[in-house]
């Protein structure tokens, strides 16, 4: 997960920018996953979410929706896609063949799918390193290194089929609104997502097949549900312009990406999240409520993904404009910087304390204290990492991914994502 690792050993100059928005990320990345931890509640209102016990549990609830729901993967894509062009470049800059340095870059996408498996069969079944591994497996290997304008056309493809996914969804949505809300409903499954995980299986084993049948439905919908692949060719394409690496040449692109993605993002996912806190009814109609909220925020993921993107790189290069940045914002990006072992060490440290097959927390937890316990766990990675950066020491995760996607290149200087 941390792209630009794969390049090599060579001395290298790090970008402030795409690491300290992996390690925001992961903030957003550990919040999202704590509601499949929560096994203690009732589900009489939404599969994704229990019933909330007090106010707090609301908001919660209500922000997670608004904000991070399908937004924190689309931006990791981006990135993803970006450090993936980047490794090209610095293998080739290096004196690798073109061949040599594909070679690498579809090894490490391998690789990936297999941390992937691991990952979600030991700990956390709603994973998405498989997904990033198959995705970037097919478009490697029809655009990395092929024309703009194939690229631009594939991120064309893939924006147009999320507008009319968008507009159907809104549209749907509409016509509910004016049909008589107590029309037919599906027949509610109230313990559906807090089976995702297999938190509440007390036998570890039970738990691993639940989790391992849930990520074979995920794997497909996130690497095949058009808004990952479409937010990592974005990145191919962001690459290519160095818009990263050069932000004062292209301020006018990130702030407008910001300020009009940001705000899509919002209009997609704040419809869904008022209607979870009881702020209006729709009729359910067979279901097709939940489709028509669910197409929104799915769809809109991408816009609101890229546009904090483009924030958090505004936020680091005026940061970093002034002189030294804040010591909170390096250490968070010595987290980015091992973001690979900072997403694992989550899952490591939160499965056998909340599943009920280790220390059952997550049965005792609301969504509040659970958002409040997972702000507390990223904060002691972000610590953990700060140090590591001083001592100079690698990821454990990113050391080994390195060691099996190494090939001898020679040695240059480059800078890395």
């Amino acid at each position: 997960m941390t792209e630009g690792s794969v390049a090599g050993t060579a001395t290298k100059k790090r970008l402030l920018a795409p690491d300290f928005a992996r390690g925001s990320m992961l903030l957003m990345i550990v919040l999202s996953n704590t509601a499949i931890f929560l096994y203690g509640g009732t589900h009489e209102r939404s599969a994704n979410f229990s019933e909330p016990t007090t106010a707090a549990d609301s908001v919660t609830q209500f922000l997670m929706i608004a904000l991070l729901d399908v937004r924190s993967y689309p931006l990791f894509a981006f990135l993803v896609g970006y450090g993936l062009v980047q490794a090209l470049n610095g293998r080739l800059a290096r004196g690798a063949s073109n061949s040599e340095a594909h070679t690498v870059i579809r090894s490490r996408n391998r690789w990936l799918l297999l941390f992937g498996f691991v990952h979600a069969a030991l700990l956390l079944g709603s994973e998405v390193l498989a997904a990033y591994g198959i995705i970037g497996l097919v478009l490697c290997s029809l655009f990395l290194g092929g024309s703009e304008r194939r690229l631009r056309g594939g991120i064309i493809l893939g924006v147009t089929l999320l507008s009319l996914v968008f507009v159907l969804a809104v549209a749907t949505l509409v016509t509910l609104l004016v049909v008589d809300p107590s029309g037919p409903a599906m027949a509610t499954r109230p313990d559906e997502f807090g089976g995702l995980n297999g938190s509440g299986e007390e036998n570890y084993l039970a738990s691993m097949v639940v989790r391992l049948m849930s990520w074979v439905s995920l794997l497909f919908i996130n690497a095949f549900g058009v808004v990952l692949p479409t937010a990592m060719l974005i990145g191919f394409w962001a690459a290519r312009h160095r818009v990263i690496e050069e932000p004062e040449r292209h301020r006018r692109l990130l702030r407008n990406t910001a300020l009009f993605g940001i705000p899509l993002g919002l209009a997609g996912s704040l419809p869904a999240a008022l209607h979870h806190v009881g702020a209006f009814e729709v009729a359910p109609f067979y279901g097709l409520s939940s489709a028509a909220f669910g197409g929104m925020v799915w769809t809109s993921g991408l816009a609101q993904g890229l546009g904090y993107a483009a924030l958090f790189v505004l936020i680091s290069t005026r940061l970093e404009r002034r002189g030294r940045p804040p010591v909170v914002i390096t250490s968070v990006a010595a987290l980015g910087k091992r973001s690979l072992s900072g997403y694992l060490t989550h899952s490591i440290i939160m499965a056998p304390m909340l599943s009920a097959w280790g220390l059952g927390l997550g049965g005792w937890f609301t969504n509040s204290t659970m958002a409040l316990y997972a702000i507390a766990l990223w904060l002691f990675t972000v610590v953990i990492a700060a140090l590591m950066e001083r001592r100079g020491a690698q990821g454990p995760f990113e050391r080994l991914l390195r060691h099996l996607t190494s090939r001898k290149t020679p040695a240059r200087t480059t800078v890395e994502v």
